[in-house]
């Protein structure tokens, strides 16, 4: 009898009891919502992973042990996005052996996590690394706060879903800057469609189900919910002069508005890398091992004419010396994935990186690698917050009173039991992507169009606008009152200020020092205020018009920014400026002649034997999107690589 068989029957009994309950009389509230309770907790027992290991002594050996190292093909380190797809992807060949180091835990049992619209308050919690930037010097000489995703699937578990790819020129760009046509968009496209399994909508016709893909792991589609402000942004947006698109992701390219294409199955509920990738299936292979709740202190090598990754050496937590310390050796290679800050801190720890560097913090040096940790580039984003004069916003998902709390409680038993209705939505659900120079929006009359151009062609966008129907204070905190409003995310996508992670310490359990330097180039600053001029434009256009309450002087709103000079809005730009969470480049590939190139085009280090990275680290370039799916793709092209190279089963 298949595992679960009994709770998976009773979970199927108590939704279609419920379902009675709604259609019958309302006043069974009572009934429904303590079904739903019931479901709620079924659901997580179903989402418990039995296969995860935190007894370490199952997976290496401790540093004091008579013992050899526990040996592997392969060594992950970091159970993030492209963590979970190369674990499932090598452990498809049972004669591979296969080790995942993860610093977090399973999000598959967490209903923030599930539940699309509840992510942010996964934002600050012990599953997020709660990282700050070091003081920016041109935006407030304030720090920033960085959210990173602290648990299997890693950021893909905490995001905002949103399944953009970005330009097909950017990756264009990206074969031209490592001198291999693999990474073009014409060769590397087959990636997106590897992973993706995409539902055709008949709410949306316009979708090129020819460019999808359609039985890979991950599934993608328009959620079943929609915000009654998103096809008024839209219509607004195609109004002020922005085209409509009927698919950001295909050859078609990214310019225009439409709602967006999100991570949320046909339950409501988010697909991460870990859930579409670590399926109970593949956990339950004898020859995978992921170990969770452990932080790799360093990477172990052998030096012969270039130095030779072996393995690895991680803790559970700081200061338990040598009896918490494990090893575990790695036959094939070193795989790290731990993300665009901490994969250029654990190279660093290990003696690869800018040799004045390791040696400012007394770290042998392995390999002069001055490119580690440089190339930091994230899309700086602006939130402009409007008031609401319909009242249609959903400010009731962080209830502020009775009243509140009783819409919230209804909408949290619809998403537990139907996997409908408000929560199932990812709040960003509808953008814009749009150029700085667009003379529609953007009329050479009114506006000088002479802004100098950092996208990779002509058909890709500088500025994406998001809109979301809750106020948004600061990072993901709503405003928590009866003010009725939505916001309007301007979000600059290709920055020229570049930025750099570097250590504080030699210690892997202090932080490394972020440093993007945001608004560091007048471009930048100049970009992003053309962004909420054009906000601000669509807010007042027809339909969105009649959403925007143009009389409103409320102190926590922006509707005062049109009678603002660029020079005022720019200060209050600089002084608001966050991260959209799209962190890339930091161990950047690139061509042999350049030295700033940490990797090759096959994702190994270069100077180094057995020792890959894969994760936004790798790109030479920020996406003009959404980074996630760019990820995804890079991980699956890199198992395909691997599996060549070592004629792998599968």
């Amino acid at each position: 009898m298949p595992r679960f068989h009994y709770p998976t029957r009773l979970l199927q009994l108590l939704a279609a009891l419920t379902r009675n309950f709604f259609n019958v009389k309302k006043s069974w509230w009572g009934s429904a919502a303590g079904l739903a309770a019931l479901t709620m907790i079924l659901r997580r027992f179903l989402a418990k992973q039995p296969n995860l290991i935190i007894d370490y002594t199952k997976a290496a050996r401790r540093i004091d042990s008579r013992h050899e190292f526990d040996e592997y093909d392969f060594i992950i380190v970091g159970g993030g996005t492209a963590g979970c797809v190369l674990a499932s992807r090598l452990s498809e060949d049972p004669n591979l052996r296969v080790l995942v180091i993860e610093a977090g835990t399973s999000g598959k049992a967490l209903l923030e996590s599930r539940i699309p619209s509840a992510f942010s308050k996964l934002l600050g919690s012990h599953h997020d690394y709660n990282l700050y930037t070091e003081p920016q010097q041109h935006a407030g000489s304030k720090k920033k706060y960085w959210p990173r995703g602290r648990m299997l699937g890693g950021c893909s578990s905490i995001n905002a879903l949103m399944a953009q790819y970005g330009a097909p020129s950017d990756y264009d760009e990206f074969a031209d800057i490592t001198g291999d046509d693999s990474w073009s968009w014409k060769n590397f496209e087959k990636y997106f469609r590897k992973f993706e399994s995409y539902t055709p909508d008949p709410r949306f016709p316009h979708v090129d189900t020819s460019q999808r893909g359609s039985s890979g792991p991950v599934t993608v589609g328009y959620n079943a919910y929609i915000w009654k402000g998103s096809p008024l942004f839209v219509e607004a947006c195609v109004n002020a002069g922005v085209q409509f698109s009927p698919d950001f992701t295909t050859s078609k390219g990214t310019l225009g508005a439409n709602k967006v294409v999100t991570y949320i199955d046909e339950r409501g509920e988010r697909v991460s890398a870990e859930s579409a990738y670590l399926t109970p299936e593949v956990l339950a292979r004898p020859n995978l091992k992921v170990a969770t709740l452990a932080r790799v202190t360093k990477i172990l090598f052998e030096t012969s004419a270039a130095p030779r990754a072996v393995g690895v050496e991680f803790a559970e937590a700081k200061d338990r010396g040598a009896s918490g310390r494990f090893r575990a050796r790695a036959l094939k290679e070193v795989i790290v994935c731990g993300g665009a800050v901490h994969t250029p801190q654990i190279l660093m720890l290990s003696g690869i990186g800018p040799a004045p560097h390791l040696a400012k913090h007394k770290i042998p040096i392995v390999l002069d690698s001055p490119g580690v940790g440089a190339n930091l580039s994230d899309h700086p984003t602006f939130k402009l917050r409007l008031q609401d004069k319909l009242g249609i916003s959903l400010n009731y998902l962080t209830p502020y009173d009775l009243t509140s709390s009783v819409k919230f409680w209804k909408a949290f038993v619809q998403h537990q039991v139907f996997g409908t209705g408000p929560l199932s939505s990812n709040v960003g659900e509808s953008v814009a992507f749009f150029r700085a120079d667009d003379p529609r929006l953007f009329p050479p009359a009114e506006y000088n169009n002479d802004i100098e151009d950092s996208t990779s062609g002509p058909d890709a966008p500088d500025i994406e606008l998001i809109v979301a129907p809750v106020l948004i204070k600061t990072g993901t905190d709503v405003l928590q009152n009866e003010l009725h409003g939505y916001t309007l995310l301007a979000t600059l996508l290709r920055p020229t200020s570049v930025g750099n992670i570097q250590l504080k310490s030699s210690c892997p359990w202090d932080d490394p020092l972020i440093d993007p330097r945001y608004l560091s180039t007048q471009h930048d600053l100049d970009v992003l205020v053309r962004g909420i001029r054009g906000a601000f434009k669509i807010a007042h256009t027809y339909p969105l018009s009649t959403v925007t309450d143009i009389c409103s002087t409320h102190s926590l709103l922006d509707h005062h920014f049109e009678q603002l000079s660029d020079q005022e809005l720019g200060e209050i730009v600089r002084d608001r400026v966050e991260t959209l969470y799209h962190p890339f480049g930091t161990c950047t590939m690139g061509k042999a002649e350049n030295p700033a190139a940490v990797l090759d085009s096959q994702m190994r280090v270069r100077g180094a034997v057995g020792l890959r990275v894969c994760d936004a680290s790798v790109f030479p370039k920020l996406v003009s999107g959404h980074t996630t799916a760019p990820i995804l793709a890079a991980a699956e092209k890199l198992a395909d690589i691997i599996k060549a190279e070592y004629a792998v089963i599968g």
